[in-house]
């Protein structure tokens, strides 16, 4: 399985987003220099928008490539569909829901087989959420030390919306399909449309 093992903060630099976005509390404050190029060409920015949403959902440009041409083909507008078939994916609602600190730490606990959906266990990461879905902590690992500091750590999240979350029974439910207004970062997807376009 290939993996992203970029430097995050570096990387958030580079893309102009916030460490918070990743769920990292952290600022750096080396090398504040601005950037000596005075404007960016219309594909750069389009460049780097994709680059920032691959980043944050943490997708290589093959899955990426696939969730635009899903996105192109769906009824609505192609850049809310794209945004919205990215905060579908299982990792990002188990991050929104406040059961894992990053979307890495998510990845890698899906991975695990901690979490289910709808009472059937679920190991894929890039698994779409549908409304009605109820996610939840397995069984076993309710009690691990791992879930318990999460939970502490996790106690005032803000959950979206379109989601509701049960932290006495370790699980969340999909009420609708997110919204583009609920997105927790700034996003010109537009750009990324205009670039596939080509």
């Amino acid at each position: 399985m290939a993996t992203n093992k970029q430097p995050v903060l570096k990387r958030c630099k580079t893309l102009k987003i916030s460490p918070a976005v990743m769920g990292i509390h952290k600022e750096t404050h080396r090398n504040q220099k601005q950037n000596m190029r005075r404007k960016q060409s219309e594909y750069a920015l389009q460049l780097q928008e994709k680059q920032k949403l691959k980043f944050i959902y943490g997708v290589l440009e093959k899955q990426f490539h696939k969730y635009f041409l899903m996105a192109d083909k769906a009824q609505g507008i192609t850049g809310e569909v794209l945004l919205q078939l990215l905060e579908r994916r299982l990792d990002n609602v188990v991050f929104r829901l406040g059961y894992a600190n990053t979307r890495r730490e998510a990845r890698q606990l899906i991975g695990h087989g901690h979490f289910t959906v709808n009472g059937a266990k679920v190991d894929i990461p890039s698994y779409l959420v549908k409304a009605g879905d109820v996610i939840a902590v397995r069984e076993k690992s309710r009690s691990s030390v791992k879930f318990a500091q999460i939970m502490e750590a996790n106690a005032k999240w803000l959950v979206p919306k379109w989601l509701t979350k049960d932290a006495n029974n370790f699980s969340g439910t999909v009420v609708a399909l997110p919204a583009r207004e609920e997105l927790d970062f700034e996003c010109a997807e537009h750009l990324v449309v205009e670039l596939y376009s080509k």
